[in-house]
Formats: C-alpha cells, sequence, structure tokens
C-alpha cells in the first residue's frame, strides 16, 4: 500500500497508505463487460461496511479491452450509471509484465493475476494478508461477504 496512483476523476497522486489499517478491496474494472452490474454491488458493499473499515479501490483497466474511454469518460460512466462514491484510480494495467506494482504485489501475495474485470482483491488490516477471488465472485457471493466480514472483525 506504499504507493501513489492517480485518482481517476482528476488525475491528481493520491498515497495508498492512508488506507492503512482499514479492510482493503481492490477491484479491476471496465465499462464494456458483462461483469460491469457488479459497480452496484461493489458501491453497496461500500456503502454498507465503510463506517467498519472496509474501501473499495476501483481500478479501470484495457487489458481485456473493454475499457477503451479516457479517464473522465470512466469516471461520468461510473458516477452516472452507477453511483459509483468509493475511490477509483486512472486506467491502470493489471496482469501481465507491464502490470502496475500494486497488481504486481496482489499477485505475488495471492499466487493469481486478473484473469479478468472484475477481478478482486481483500486485503486485510495489517496490509499483508489477502486473498483473491475471481469475477464469477460477485460483490454479494457468500464467500466474498464472509471473507471481508472476517477481515472487519479482526482487529
Amino acid at each position: 500500500m506504499q504507493q501513489n496512483v492517480l485518482r481517476l476523476q482528476d488525475e491528481k497522486p493520491q498515497s495508498l497508505c492512508q488506507y492503512s489499517g482499514k479492510v482493503v478491496v481492490v477491484v479491476n474494472t471496465a465499462s464494456f463487460c458483462g461483469f460491469t452490474p457488479q459497480y452496484k454491488g461493489l458501491e453497496e458493499l461500500y456503502a454498507k461496511y465503510k463506517d467498519r473499515g472496509l474501501v473499495v479501490l476501483g481500478f479501470p483497466s484495457n487489458d481485456f479491452s473493454q475499457e477503451t474511454g479516457s479517464n473522465k469518460e470512466i469516471a461520468d460512466f461510473c458516477e452516472s450509471t452507477f453511483g459509483v462514491k468509493f475511490p477509483m484510480f486512472t486506467k491502470t494495467t493489471v496482469s501481465g509484465k507491464d502490470a502496475s506494482p500494486l497488481f504486481k504485489q496482489l499477485a505475488d501475495k495471492t499466487g493469481t493475476t486478473p484473469r479478468w474485470n472484475f477481478y478482486k482483491y481483500v486485503i486485510a488490516r495489517d496490509g499483508v494478508n489477502a486473498t483473491s477471488f475471481n469475477s464469477l465472485a460477485g460483490p454479494t457471493s457468500r464467500q466474498f461477504v464472509q471473507e471481508i466480514e472476517k477481515q472487519l472483525a479482526s482487529q
């Protein structure tokens, strides 16, 4: 989490350290994917648990050729279509040799890289332990929610 990334709405640098001590869900997103409706569930999850220490961080990616817009277009789409309020960052490479440092670290920790859009990682409050969930595990799936609740319960 000791990295700086650019915020989607204005491309201003943000330190991920500001989320230290929180349970963090990192998700690679895309506007033109069959899983795009997961934005709604992610926003609901964020709204439900943010006061308990959860933050959802969205990273749009064109790695799977389903995020072709500019950062401004992506921000407008997320806000107007799904009412996304959780932090979103600029378009990011999430797999392969050019993956961002964050996604490289998550791949090292979990042994898996995103194979498609809306791949999710849950990072424990300690910032060290992480669990991955594939795209089919939606934001309301039992296993995903149980992992978040387990991490939120641990201090």
